[in-house]
Parts: C-alpha cells; sequence; structure tokens
C-alpha cells in the first residue's frame, strides 16, 4: 500500500485549534478515503513586560502600547501628552528584549532627534511589543513624578495635558496704575471685584473658560467645551466685554470720578491643556506659543493706540463676518520676524 501511494504529497496547514495534515490532489485522484488529522498546537504564548523599579511582570496584548499595559495593570506611569509622542515624560529604558519592541514611528523619531535619546530609551506611548518578552525601568522616577502620574488614575477627569486647537484672550485695564494710585486699596479691591464679576458672567454667556487673574488683566480660553465656535465667541466675548466696561464706567464716575477702559487681544492655534498645582489646590492651565503670542498682541494696543487687536489666525478662521478697522506689520516682543496685526471694528451702540 506504501509503494502504491508513493506519490503522494503531503501539506501542513494552520488554523487556531492546531495543525492539520491533508493530503495532495494525487491523493484524490487515487480515488482513496480523504483522512484528516488533527495534530495539537498550542498558541503563541502572549509576551510579558517586566517593569522596574516596580517588580511587576506585565501582560501586553497584540497592538497594545508599553504605555497603556502599564496604565492598564495600575502602573502609576507619567505620560503629560496623554500618548500623542509630543512629550517624553514616559520614556523608558529598554534593559533587554529591544528587538521585540516595534520600531520607531516618524513621531518617535523626530522626538528622539530633537532629545538626541540613545536607541535603548524609547516612548511608552508609542512602542508595541511582538515575539518575546521586554525588560525595562522609567529614568525618572521620584516621589513627585509618582504622585503626578497617579493622579490620572484617581482623578480620571482632570487632564495631565492634551494638545488642542483654541482661541486665547488677553485684556487688561488701560492707565490701571495711575487708577490704583489715587483711590486706597480696598476701594480699588472693591472695584476690580465689580469689573471681574461683570466679565466672568460675559466670559460664561460665550463658552469661555477664565485661565488666570493677572492683576487687572485676564487670561480666556475659549474652544474647550465648544470647539468648532471658539473664534467666534471669542470675538462676541470681546465685544461684549468692551460694552460691558462702558456700561461700568458711570458707576465708577459716580463713586470715584473716574472711568478706564479695557484693551484686548486674541490669538487662535494650538496649546496644551491639563491641569497644573499641587498640594491640594490643581487648576487648569493652557501653555504654549499660542498664549505667549496672545499676551504680545494684547501688549500691542498700547504701541498703536487700539483697544482690540486680533492675530491674522483670528482673521482667517472667523472669514467675512469680522469687520477690521485697520492693518499693522508689527514686531511683538520676544518674537521673530514681523507679525499681521489688525484692529477689530466695534460693533455699533445699538447692538
Amino acid at each position: 500500500m506504501g509503494s502504491r501511494r508513493s506519490s503522494i504529497a503531503c501539506q501542513t496547514a494552520a488554523c487556531a485549534g492546531g495543525i492539520f495534515l491533508s493530503f495532495s490532489r494525487a491523493y484524490e485522484r487515487a480515488n482513496l478515503p480523504l483522512c484528516i488529522l488533527p495534530v495539537e498546537c498550542p498558541l503563541p504564548a502572549m509576551p510579558h513586560l517586566y517593569a522596574l523599579p516596580d517588580d511587576r511582570t506585565l501582560t501586553i496584548a497584540p497592538g497594545e502600547t508599553i504605555l497603556a499595559a502599564t496604565l492598564r495593570q495600575g502602573i502609576p506611569h507619567a505620560h503629560a501628552c496623554g500618548g500623542q509622542a509630543v512629550c517624553s515624560t514616559c520614556r523608558v529604558q529598554v534593559l533587554d528584549g529591544l528587538a521585540y519592541c516595534s520600531p520607531r514611528n516618524a513621531p518617535e523619531q523626530a522626538l528622539a532627534d530633537r532629545l538626541r535619546l540613545p536607541p535603548a530609551v524609547r516612548l511608552a506611548c508609542q512602542t508595541t511589543v511582538a515575539g518575546g518578552d521586554v525588560r525595562f525601568s522609567r529614568p525618572i522616577l521620584d516621589t513627585l513624578d509618582l504622585e503626578l502620574a497617579a493622579q490620572e488614575l484617581q482623578h480620571p477627569g482632570q487632564q495631565l495635558g492634551q494638545l488642542q486647537q483654541v482661541a486665547i484672550l488677553f485684556s487688561d485695564i488701560q492707565d490701571y496704575t495711575v487708577l490704583a494710585d489715587q483711590l486706597p486699596p480696598y476701594d480699588v479691591i472693591h472695584i476690580l471685584n465689580r469689573y471681574f464679576g461683570v466679565m466672568s458672567e460675559i466670559v460664561a454667556a460665550h463658552h469661555g473658560h477664565i485661565s488666570d487673574f493677572i492683576g487687572d488683566g485676564l487670561m480666556v480660553v475659549f474652544g474647550l467645551s465648544h470647539p468648532a465656535t471658539a473664534v467666534p465667541d471669542a470675538l462676541a466675548a470681546g465685544q461684549a466685554m468692551l460694552r460691558g466696561v462702558e456700561q461700568l464706567n458711570p458707576y465708577l464716575k459716580q463713586m470715584y470720578g473716574c472711568a478706564f477702559h479695557v484693551r484686548i487681544g486674541l490669538h487662535y492655534g494650538e496649546a496644551v491643556v491639563g491641569h497644573i498645582g499641587g498640594n491640594g489646590f490643581r487648576k487648569l492651565a493652557t501653555i504654549g506659543d499660542t498664549v505667549n503670542v496672545a499676551a504680545r498682541i494684547e501688549s500691542a494696543n498700547k504701541e498703536y493706540g487700539t483697544y482690540f487687536l486680533v492675530s491674522e489666525a483670528v482673521v482667517e478662521a472667523a472669514g467675512p463676518s469680522l469687520v477690521v478697522r485697520q492693518g499693522f506689520l508689527a514686531p511683538l516682543k520676544g518674537k521673530k520676524g514681523l507679525h499681521r496685526l489688525y484692529e477689530v471694528a466695534p460693533e455699533p451702540e445699538n447692538e
């Protein structure tokens, strides 16, 4: 029987349940019964992570990043940017098994080049593992880092940092120092509280978030809750703030014989939004070049005698509905080159 079937070929096919031996077409042509023999075959072992200094062995699923695996299993792994490869706080030092780590993708490679990271230092938020176990340590680790990383596990509603498109508005009171020198400090606080009360209502009505009170100034962020209308909301709020001060001035004239105006600067762009602070006090902050440019634009009002200046990015985002009075090609303190700024035309008094 063996000699009659010497021309029969055997092929091996793999499936989830094991390996089956199936005879070739030559066997079928011999008009013999087809025989399928199950052969036991274990599934490939899932790779593991060994995390230091936690001294823990962790599982990692196919396609799962090291950061996702550590957080899933309760490791307080720092990750300020939320896994977007725009910071290095989640970095790990791969001690063994670097060959089983995925190659650096473009965002990780760009950051590695910028910071001159050696090959064994990887971003946990971008690195997956396949084919074997990986042992690593987190080089940035002290008590404060552990507390910061644990905050997201304990308070998931707080952001450690997220890149968002936002409109940033800065305002201050024109000649505030002169006003403050003329009045007793308690009266100045009373005036500021009335002023900030009016401004806070306006900001809230236009979906804004007051990030900071800076002396007589305000920093307001738009786009956190209504990103699609960040620029229209900010522009409408700015106009309302100018009107609100005009409505406040009769009281100031009656009480103190004085009045004031506010100056506003507005810019639109990307910024990192996250909670900062410590010792039980934390607030939502906005960090980035967009914030710095907005502050410089507000300061430029002094140079040009204007009250409401916006950047070219704001004008482009607002479209033809925005009415501007004049434009300037201006230097901004601490920034290179010239920047195109526009004065927003005030709304008619009957609006």
